[in-house]
């Protein structure tokens, strides 16, 4: 509450109004500690403390929406005015039962098989602007059933300045795959900070957070949805522009695409209906197909490796992985005139991809014979009796012979579908545009469609859940509707569009400035299963050596965590290639930049390398041996000239 500019009071929220209530709230909470002990006490860690650990929870809103709560100056002040330095772990208790606070944790319990589930915690260090690590975290199980989770940490080694961060990467472990009940326990972690002015001993403190977890049965994999967050290109390393044109007030596509942000709705919506959605933060190397349904890819804008382009085609074919892909607009005429220049950073701002990358997706699913087009439709559309809006959409280009395609007359607003608009609008009727296709491919299922709007909470006109939900039991469990699989869609000839007539990339963006593919390496990251944690995959021949995390066996590079005893169908793709520009030198020479080299180098490393030393020390000391015995020469050759003189 607040007061209006003309009489009475008014309401508002957000970190505008809230930031300086909080302000007002430190200036008491300051004025109140006696001035001699204020440096003694007082610091930004400390202060955070107090005003924390005193905030009163709101009913309802979740941890993302109201941290601690609402702030209370009485209680803050009861724990500064017995403050004693220390160090805390916000928030000091983590309850996965408790719902709504702990959504979205709260609505899907671990499972043994998923991929890790992250939780990041803020270490406040009140002893001092540093502080250190005294030795890694550490996980007490409260009962027998308890040693079924496994936990790796990631923290801040050193606490600089006043604050670190400890995050959780919790797993079930195998033998837990029938278990169904709550573990409990606590995480510790022991901080210490040099001793303040007139201590002679160092500061330690030890920080507890209470952990509560739900655990059920591994869910049948029809029901276990794999999300991809890997390639989504996050907000704000470039112009990514807005998936629904039509929204002129919201030019970025800033609102994080994640299952948590925007596709919350769509989140819950899942969970609703009895599916398990687990996120991909690792290209698709890192995930085991065999334990999933569908593969679900939304609004996605980066590039792929090719290592990923054909697991994933060796993945639906051969080991039965279904594919849903939500594609965005994509025209590169249209990015041009969305060009716009920022008063801020005094630049000319251009969009580096179009709703979503629709060449990158194109060549993933190149080897099923799908492409996107490069139309930007609009319209209305029903199937079944269920309405939904099209709202910057692309058309299907190519598409298979058996498969089934769903068309619907919509118009074009492109720059290159100016034209054919305004004959549209001059009486001629519209042409009907492919948006959504079904097909059955080897062992999996693929269906693509080219919008996502209709699963975005940002700017959504009307869901397309029903469609989704359809999708899923067509590609997880082989439900096949009878009006999506009808005869009248069923293809008897091939959808067909010449390679040069496919939308292209952009020739003046460097891609690398915002791409995790494009001139990165191929790595499977901290969010993804603990065997292959800085590793390149399943599958995959290591770059170096397995960076196996304590407690791991070493992967089997032969059979591979993919495979399946007693399958003769099953063939695996070999992806070991040669790098341009991989030349001797340049192998032997990285090894001075700390590259990791494959291991049948790094064996022949173990006497090329001391060869090459040594040789190079021989011509070397060669070569010092003739400069110096030339400038003997030259000295006595001078000294017989002066005696002649």
């Amino acid at each position: 509450m607040g007061s209006k500019i003309s009489t009475g009071c008014k309401q508002l929220s957000g970190t505008s109004v809230a930031s300086p209530v909080v302000a007002g709230v430190v200036c008491l909470l300051v004025s109140i500690i006696p001035e001699n002990r204020r440096k003694e006490i007082l610091n930004p860690a400390s202060m955070k403390q107090a005003l924390v650990e005193g905030a009163a929870k709101l009913v309802g809103p979740n941890m993302y929406e109201q941290g601690a709560g609402r702030v209370d100056l009485l209680e803050s002040f009861e724990i500064l005015k017995s403050y004693q330095p220390r160090a805390s772990i916000f928030p000091s208790i983590l309850d996965y039962t408790n719902c709504p606070y702990t959504w979205p944790f709260c609505r899907q319990a671990l499972y043994s098989g998923a991929m890790p589930v992250i939780f990041n915690a803020t270490i406040l260090n009140g002893m001092g602007v540093i502080g250190y690590v005294q030795s890694p975290p550490t996980w007490h199980p409260s009962t027998e059933e308890g040693n079924l989770l496994r936990i790796h940490f990631t923290y801040s080694e050193v606490i600089w300045p006043w604050t670190g961060y400890l995050a959780l990467h919790m797993q079930i472990k195998e033998e837990g795959a029938h278990f169904s009940g709550v573990i409990e326990g606590n995480v510790t972690v022991r901080i210490f900070s040099p001793p303040a002015q007139g201590e002679k001993t160092a500061r330690t403190s030890t920080c507890v957070l209470q952990l509560k977890l739900n655990v059920v049965p591994t869910p049948p994999r029809s029901k276990r949805i794999l999300w991809d967050q890997f390639h989504s290109i996050k907000y704000p390393p470039g112009y990514i522009p807005r998936d629904s044109l039509d929204v002129r007030n919201d030019i970025l596509d800033w609102h994080g695409d994640h299952l948590h942000t925007n596709f919350h709705s769509m989140f819950n919506m899942l969970r609703d209906a009895g599916y398990y959605v687990e996120t991909l933060g690792s290209p698709f190397t890192c995930f085991d197909a065999s334990h999933y349904g569908t593969l679900l890819l939304v609004d996605l804008e980066d590039e792929y490796f090719q290592e990923e382009i054909e697991k994933l085609r060796d993945d639906v074919i051969n080991t039965g992985l279904g594919l849903a892909v939500f594609a965005e607009w994509y025209n590169v005429d249209t990015m041009v005139k969305m060009r716009f220049f920022d008063d801020n950073t005094r630049s000319w701002w251009t969009p580096v991809t179009g709703g979503a990358n629709i060449p990158a997706l194109n060549d993933l699913l190149e080897p099923f014979g799908i492409a996107f087009g490069d139309k930007i439709l609009n319209g209305d559309f029903s199937i079944d009796g269920e309405h939904s809006r099209y709202a910057s959409g692309t058309d299907i280009v190519r598409f298979p012979r058996d498969g089934y395609i769903h068309s619907f007359p919509f118009l074009d607003s492109s720059e290159s579908g100016a034209t054919q608009n305004v004959l549209l609008n001059s009486g001629m009727n519209k042409a009907d545009s492919p948006i959504l296709g079904l097909l059955d491919a080897g062992e999996g299922r693929i269906a693509v469609y080219g919008d996502s709007n209709c699963l975005d909470s940002s700017h959504m006109v009307t869901n397309c859940y029903w469609l989704l939900r359809k999708i899923l039991d067509f590609t997880g469990s082989n439900i096949k509707d009878p009006v999506l699989f009808s005869e009248s869609a069923k293809q008897d000839v091939p959808l067909y569009e010449d390679d040069n007539r496919l939308p292209s990339r952009r020739t003046d963006v460097n891609y690398t400035l915002y791409s995790v593919v494009t001139g990165k390496d191929l790595i499977c990251r901290s969010d993804s299963r603990f065997e292959v944690w800085g590793t390149k995959g399943y599958n995959l021949h290591v770059r170096g050596r397995n960076k196996i995390m304590p407690g791991h066996h070493v992967i089997d590079l032969g059979r591979g965590l993919n495979s399946t005893f007693g399958s003769s169908r099953s063939r695996r793709p070999k992806f070991t290639k040669k790098r341009k520009g991989d030349s001797l030198g340049n192998r032997y020479f990285s090894l001075l930049y700390r590259d990791e080299l494959d291991v049948p180098e790094l064996v022949a490393s173990h006497w090329v390398v001391p060869a090459i030393v040594a040789v190079t020390g021989f011509v070397l000391i060669l070569s010092i041996w003739r400069i110096h015995h030339k400038r003997r020469r030259r000295r006595r050759s001078g000294s017989g000239r002066l005696a002649n003189l």
